[in-house]
């Protein structure tokens, strides 16, 4: 037996912002007659993440570091972190109708190996599906994990969050805000400024893009300098951070988005504010956090339910929307975490 599957690949490597024409749909024949430890998933949602496009690269440094971020040909199917059901099943832990999360593919349908990351889920936890993709799943983790075990905050702290309206940064303002921090993040619209402000109660907001002085614009806003501050974006951003740092600083590395599709806007803060302020700046990934995974879903799962903390999904619907949701990520168009919904519940 065979099903058709629906996917998303590229044509090409990418080495610059992607743009439509970079990818394609295509359709494949999948058997039903899988190997022993196999597992047959029917996508329901997929996540959209920036990071994907390091891996659509004819040469990254990330490529070599970690499985999820391994290069992806041309023709291939992309893989991410997902929600689904499963179709068929030889291995024992998991059956037919059974609702799972872990990495799936771009796609209608995910063939799942023997080792790859797949977790069945909870069906009784009620909350939206959409949940697992998002808050409780990477973005969700990395966004606690590197706010309490990367930047080690403390209440009262000033946190600087850039990207703060997108799928880590909304989340990582409201755990600071949850602990008693002053909380500032820079998004790149007014309408996300606002959003910021009035929904997620950040203690002020500001766009990046009507400042002409981003060391100016944050010595405004932390007239008493950064002790925390959760990069999203790397480039100019990080270095005007590190010039208000405060000693002892800490730099969590999340993402560098101003870096990925133009090498130009790459900077460097002073080495000399960091040697002598004692300023922590560390790179870290979701994989490096699995250790506060338990204390992670149970403090998000209370948060959620006395809602002290909102989640925002930017949910685009059907496998032929994948790449201009992707495309979005870098023109800014999203609030909140990046979804695909692929089939119906």
């Amino acid at each position: 037996m065979e099903i058709k599957n629906k996917y998303v690949t590229i044509k090409t490597n990418i080495n610059a912002a992607p743009k439509e024409s970079d990818f394609e749909i295509k359709v494949q024949n999948v058997s039903l007659i899988i190997e022993s430890k196999d597992v047959v998933v029917k996508n329901m949602f997929v996540s959209i993440d920036p990071y994907q496009i390091n891996r659509m690269k004819s040469q990254s440094s990330s490529q070599g570091t970690i499985s999820f971020a391994t290069a992806i040909s041309p023709g291939d199917s992309i893989d991410s972190y997902g929600v689904g059901r499963v179709l068929f099943s030889h291995r024992p832990d998991f059956k037919k109708g059974d609702l799972v999360a872990g990495l799936l593919t771009w796609g209608e349908y995910s063939i799942v190996k023997e080792g790859s990351l797949l977790n069945k889920l909870d069906p009784n936890m009620g909350f939206p599906l959409s949940y697992h993709v998002g808050v409780f799943g990477f973005s969700g983790l990395t966004a606690y994990g590197g706010f309490f075990e990367v930047c080690k905050p403390k209440p009262g702290e000033k946190v600087f969050v850039s990207a703060a309206s997108g799928s880590i940064g909304h989340l990582v303002g409201q755990y600071a805000k949850l602990l008693g921090c002053y909380v500032v993040g820079s998004a790149g619209s007014q309408e996300k400024v606002n959003f910021l402000k009035e929904r997620l109660g950040f203690d002020d907001a500001f766009n990046y893009k009507q400042e002409t002085d981003l060391k100016s614009a944050l010595k405004r806003c932390f007239p008493q300098g950064i002790d925390v501050y959760f990069d999203n974006v790397g480039g100019r951003m990080l270095e005007a951070a590190v010039a208000n740092m405060n000693s002892f600083g800490r730099v969590a590395v999340c993402g560098v988005i101003s870096e990925y599709t133009n090498a130009t806007t790459r900077a460097a803060p002073e080495m000399l504010d960091i040697i002598y302020k004692r300023i922590t700046i560390k790179g870290f990934l979701a994989a490096d956090l699995m250790n506060v995974y338990a204390d992670f879903l149970s403090k998000t799962v209370e948060y959620l339910k006395s809602e002290k903390l909102k989640t925002i999904e930017d949910v685009s619907r059907g496998v032929e929307s994948i790449p201009s949701a992707f495309i979005g990520l870098f023109n800014g168009e999203n609030i909140g975490k990046k979804i695909v919904k692929v089939a119906d519940e």
